[in-house]
């Protein structure tokens, strides 16, 4: 059996045996397949499993990889897992199905000047980055800000905005951060929140993960 769909069934199962553990608090769960660095090729054995959720971490690598990949397979939906500069998002929106990066005024703005400008129904869906452990090197609004932005994005921008999204600090204790991000989340009335990784996606879901963020477990080691 092919490399990447062994790993890919094993994650799946054990996806289903953390939901059945924890389905106290696993209400509702995804897998995202992180296909960052990864080529066309293997993308499309998972396509061929069955398997329709992706994310990238940057736009100008999606462009060249996912635009006919979406044609031919039109029920794919691509996630926006990177920062996102402003003059990118036009393009990033032509090509993402979700922004799971919107952390600042100036990008929701931009975006909303976009959907206004093309006159476009806005159909995308928007997730907030939470800077869960309020680190100087991470994006992401404050936690303390989460709800007024969320609100503010909502209300005033017109943005869809149906979750939040972290990326908590090495530590040996995630399920403190998790805990939080999917406290915000319920605080704002926010179906989705996205967190958890190849190391930590178990605790996660013990946490209410909606969306789990997979990469190296799928794929194997990137170059």
């Amino acid at each position: 059996m092919n490399k990447i769909v062994n790993n890919y069934r094993k994650i799946i199962g054990q996806i289903e045996f953390y939901k059945n553990k924890f389905s106290k608090t696993s209400k509702e769960l995804s897998l995202i397949a992180v296909s960052k660095n990864f080529p066309k090729q293997d993308i499309q054995i998972l396509i061929n499993e069955g398997h329709m959720i992706f994310g990238e971490n940057k736009v100008q690598e999606a462009i060249s990889k996912w635009k006919q990949l979406k044609l031919n397979n039109s029920a794919i939906e691509l996630h926006l897992l990177g920062p996102l500069q402003t003059n990118k998002v036009k393009l990033a929106l032509k090509i993402f199905d979700v922004i799971e990066t919107l952390d600042r005024e100036k990008l929701a703005k931009k975006i909303k000047k976009y959907f206004e400008e093309e006159e476009i129904i806005n159909e995308h869906k928007f997730f907030v980055q939470v800077n869960i452990g309020n680190e100087e090197q991470k994006s992401g609004v404050k936690a303390s800000h989460t709800k007024d932005f969320v609100r503010w994005c909502i209300n005033d921008m017109n943005l869809n905005v149906d979750g939040l999204m972290c990326i908590p600090p090495i530590s040996s204790n995630t399920g403190l951060y998790f805990k939080e991000l999917r406290r915000l989340c319920d605080d704002s009335n926010l179906k989705h929140a996205s967190m958890g990784m190849t190391d930590d996606y178990s605790e996660a879901i013990r946490c209410g993960s909606t969306f789990v963020r997979i990469g190296t477990g799928i794929f194997g080691v990137r170059d």
